[in-house]
């Protein structure tokens, strides 16, 4: 299965596409971020957004898009407002790719890479990295989060985590609790 994740932001972005293999082993097939400029008019940003994420879309033909759930307790409401546009635009441009868009919270991705729903930016980045047998996680850290949204969507529900991590990751959870 092909599937795309998308990190939204106005100012960037970032989306990263994985091969499933198996239900363990995965495969980059690319990365990228779409940037505008914070002096365009809102339209302009949410056009640049949709026909970038059509763009990647139609060339990568992904059979999933999967996009972090917005949560109702943003310290800026402003934040979220605006993370909602760029969200509209992203479903509408897979809505026009006949293509389901799925939704997780945070804490259910960083559990279903690391183990801990708690799991900090560095542990979720590091597994990315580790899982697609990188030597570093992908820069910038919008698309080390879309790589983590398709990751999220291809691993097995049941994964309860730090069984299967390497030795480093454990460590760092460890430390952290």
């Amino acid at each position: 299965m092909r599937i795309i994740g998308i990190d939204p932001g106005l100012q960037r972005t970032g989306y990263g596409v994985i091969d499933q293999i198996d239900s363990h082993r995965y495969r980059l097939v690319e990365g990228g971020v779409i940037c505008t400029e914070s002096d365009w008019l809102l339209e302009q940003r949410l056009s640049a957004i949709f026909e970038g994420i059509s763009e990647a879309l139609a060339e990568l033909q992904p059979e999933v898009a999967v996009v972090e759930k917005l949560y109702s307790k943003y310290r800026h409401p402003r934040t979220a407002i605006l993370m909602g546009h760029a969200r509209g635009a992203i479903y509408l441009a897979a809505a026009q790719h006949s293509m389901p868009v799925t939704a997780y919270p945070a804490s259910q991705i960083k559990k279903a890479l690391t183990g801990n729903g708690r799991a900090t930016k560095q542990q979720v980045g590091a597994m990315v990295a580790q899982l697609l047998g990188l030597p570093e996680p992908p820069s910038p850290a919008d698309v080390t989060d879309a790589l983590a949204l398709a990751i999220c969507h291809a691993r097995p529900s049941g994964f309860t985590g730090e069984r299967e991590l390497p030795e480093v990751i454990r460590a760092a959870l460890a430390r952290d609790r």
